[in-house]
């Protein structure tokens, strides 16, 4: 069953063609890579799915709906998280409170509520902490609770920003290189992680990864892009010995 398609998309800036012609979808319960060289169109793809940018031409259909017709503040609450290259955290805030923020979406009371902490407002208030201790302990986070941003290392950071996109409870996550600045170690916990919220959470994964060792280690399906067109989709192994994406990678001369 298809989570994510997206048809015929096409994204142009001016005489450049950011994506073109594109056609893929993700299945529920599986995690999707989008590999490629710099500029091949990744994470342009990912800001079409968020709503960053309208494409000029194409559809795009997330669990039923036409996310072209959704405002960009409202595909969050359809269930579409996302995780950036460049960490997108409060950085005076703890991590504790930049998880809390994740549950924004959830949120069904109204000002009065909370400022008179009602019993509905409390009551909430309890769900989205226990959620959020819950990410915590999964994402082995708890030295770090209550301290701030500011002084984390960056390999925290991009741990701390994954949790905040768990926290909103997603059906698809969009992981924007995930491994990106990690250390081996911190990129061989990043692999089980995902793993983890595949198997255990039930979320459907789609990212944008070059450490092709961990493409190969957790995704179901691959599709290669170069210049923002499909250059070849399957398995990892299929894709990585495509004479098309190796000369995408490597130039035609290798």
């Amino acid at each position: 069953m298809n989570l994510l398609e997206l048809r015929n998309v096409t994204l142009k800036f001016g005489g450049v063609t950011a994506v073109n012609n594109l056609s893929f979808s993700v299945q529920k319960g599986e995690v999707y890579a989008l590999v490629g060289p710099n500029g091949a169109g990744k994470s342009t793809v990912f800001n079409l799915i968020s709503r960053f940018y309208k494409p000029f031409a194409g559809s795009i259909q997330f669990d039923g709906h036409d996310l072209l017709q959704e405002k960009p503040a409202d595909v969050a609450a359809l269930g579409v998280a996302r995780t950036f290259q460049n960490n997108e955290l409060f950085e005076h805030s703890t991590v504790l409170q930049n998880l809390l923020i994740g549950r924004h979406r959830h949120r069904n009371t109204n000002f009065l509520s909370e400022v008179f902490f009602t019993p509905n407002a409390r009551k909430q208030e309890l769900q989205n902490r226990h959620m959020v201790e819950e990410i915590i302990d999964f994402l082995d986070l708890q030295p770090y609770r209550d301290k701030m941003i500011a002084g984390l290392p960056y390999g925290v950071r991009k741990v701390v920003e994954l949790g905040r996109a768990l926290a909103t409870g997603p059906n698809i996550l969009l992981l924007d290189e995930p491994a990106s600045g990690l250390s081996v170690e911190e990129t061989t916990d990043m692999r089980w992680w995902i793993d983890d919220i595949r198997r255990q959470m039930g979320i459907t994964v789609l990212m944008v990864e070059h450490d092709m060792g961990l493409v190969s280690n957790v995704s179901d399906r691959v599709l290669a892009l170069a210049d923002g067109a499909k250059l070849s989709e399957g398995t990892p192994a299929h894709v990585q010995s495509d004479p098309a994406v190796i000369e995408a990678y490597l130039g035609g001369a290798a």
